[in-house]
């Protein structure tokens, strides 16, 4: 879909004001004809969500008030929040928290009045929740019959029969879908990618008003509980002018946390890795739209596979085939992809690599492409057999009943089996850097021509990458002004002192950076905020 009607609106309603200031258009309302947009974004001054994958609604509440409103997180993304099917098959596997019986807010998460309790919270000290959406389908066909769900809500999936809703079998695509399955054969036919099962997930039918109605008002209950936007999982497999219609009977934000005629924020998960039948910028008027390019390409060039360098992100954007910048929602791994599943395989950088985990993430916060979002996993036993990961069904660290257990914490780690990657100091205080050059273009780039490199945001932060098999010491123009910098990688600026690396800026601001290959840390950055 073309945007440019849209984008000269944009023009004609901008004239020459920052980009800092572009993410205070979504008070303006309605773009286009037809179309809506949906952008409310979060504070400029935090510019990046946390998903803390599977974590309790408690535990959640706990880490907004403890962590993440005094590290400059904006937001976290939580797991879907409905009642789901419970699958014992081998035990309780994170996927069955995406397989719907019904929309009560009834979950391995905690109930509905948890969950209140985690949005107010959370809210009340400026962090808002984004919730993972799940409402392209139901629980798989084979669930069977005369079953019940986390909550114990009835379903008969034989029948196509969930009367908590309730649906029945008149509000699913099955008649639409040719397949001989029933599921998706063939993802170059936008049909069956649009009408038939993914992976055997009863598909719902959007275009039909009566099963709109119900996930309106599924969506305007978490509005009025206080959420600010949602992640449209699956949203690749529902015609967007459905998701359209269903994004314009959304109620506003809750005026009692966000300003009065706020929208929620919508990023829509839409894998399209080139030469898709379904595109991701058929999406783009209903919101930011998952880049999954991004974290595999970036994988790519940290792993040094292909030829690839650091040098060469230079044009690190839409150059690299990836959607413009105000579009993408980015990330370097998600759920899915650091399991292997989704897209971007065998490249995709994760936690189990700890110091390249942290360069491309480092990298991602530094760069100002996209939206970004980090990733807070939980470590799960690994069997690799022929490059698949035979345990990555293992869902969140639980007790024998079942129950997820509570996130434990270590100063910057966690116990319990959750690995909190948001709370490692590299990642934390690359957050902060991201806050303090919003809106600021990179400049003064250098590079080696091989995998050194760094870059500034015109006048706020630089950063500094030896990613070489050889020690780095060079001076380079940074654009900041004139004094002693913390490096908030090696340590982090407290009172008058840095715990880490010092830098000094000369009044022409010119630096010396020195990364051996074989440090810890294999990269520095600096910003205003770190001067001493």
């Amino acid at each position: 879909m073309q945007e440019s009607k849209r984008l000269l609106r944009n023009i004609a309603l901008c004239g020459k004001v920052k980009m800092r200031n572009v993410v205070l258009l979504f008070l303006l309302g309605a773009f286009g004809l037809y179309w809506t947009q949906y952008k409310s974004s979060p504070k400029p001054v935090r510019t990046s969500i946390v998903h803390l994958f599977e974590w309790q609604w408690v535990d959640i509440a706990l880490e907004c008030e403890r962590y993440l409103i005094q590290h400059g997180f904006a937001g976290v993304q939580v797991s879907p929040p409905n009642e789901n099917l419970v699958i014992m098959n081998p035990w309780r596997p994170w996927w069955e928290r995406y397989q719907p019986v019904s929309y009560k807010l009834c979950s391995r998460s905690g109930n509905e009045s948890e969950f209140r309790d985690m949005v107010t919270r959370c809210n009340n000290v400026g962090v808002h929740i984004y919730v993972d959406a799940v409402f392209n389908h139901m629980l798989n066909s084979a669930a069977g019959s005369g079953n019940h769900g986390i909550c114990k809500s009835y379903f008969n999936a034989e029948r196509h029969d969930f009367p908590s809703v309730p649906y029945s079998r008149f509000d699913f695509n099955d008649p639409i879908c040719k397949t001989p399955s029933g599921d998706i054969e063939n993802y170059s036919d936008p049909i069956q990618v649009r009408y038939c099962r993914l992976y055997g997930l009863l598909d719902l039918s959007q275009w039909k008003d009566e099963v709109r109605s119900k996930i309106i008002d599924f969506l305007n209950h978490l509005i009025d509980l206080g959420v600010a936007g949602f992640r449209i999982d699956a949203a690749k497999h529902i015609r967007p002018e459905d998701i359209n219609v269903i994004l314009s009977k959304l109620n506003n934000l809750n005026a009692r946390w966000f300003t009065k005629g706020s929208r929620p924020f919508i990023y829509q998960e839409v894998i399209d890795l080139g030469g898709e039948a379904v595109q991701n910028s058929e999406y783009f008027r209903n919101g930011r739209v998952t880049e999954f390019k991004y974290g595999m390409q970036l994988g790519i060039v940290l792993r040094k596979w292909n030829g690839q360098k650091m040098a060469n992100l230079k044009s690190w954007g839409e150059s690299w085939h990836m959607m413009p910048s105000d579009k993408a929602f980015v990330f370097v791994d998600n759920h899915d992809n650091q399991r292997g599943h989704g897209s971007g395989g065998s490249s995709i950088l994760t936690f189990w690599n700890p110091r390249l985990y942290k360069l491309a993430v480092g990298f991602m916060l530094a760069h100002p492409y996209g939206f970004t979002r980090i990733m807070s996993s939980y470590w799960w036993p690994r069997d690799i057999q022929n490059g698949t990961d035979l345990k990555d069904w293992v869902g969140p660290p639980s007790n024998s009943d079942g129950s997820i257990k509570s996130v434990t914490i270590y100063a910057m780690a966690c116990g319990n089996g959750w690995i909190c990657e948001h709370r490692w100091d590299e990642i934390r205080n690359m957050v902060i850097f991201r806050n303090v050059v919003y809106g600021e273009p990179i400049t003064n780039w250098w590079d080696n021509n091989n995998n050194q490199a760094a870059f500034g945001r015109a006048g706020k932060g630089f950063v500094v990458f030896n990613h070489d098999d050889r020690n780095l010491s060079v001076v380079l123009p940074t654009g900041l002004p004139a004094g002693v910098y913390c490096d908030v990688i090696s340590g982090q600026k407290e009172g008058n002192t840095c715990t880490g690396i010092q830098i000094h800026v000369a009044a022409n601001g010119m630096a010396r950076f020195q990364i051996n290959y074989q440090a810890k840390h294999p990269f520095i950055a600096i910003h205003v905020e770190a001067r001493l």
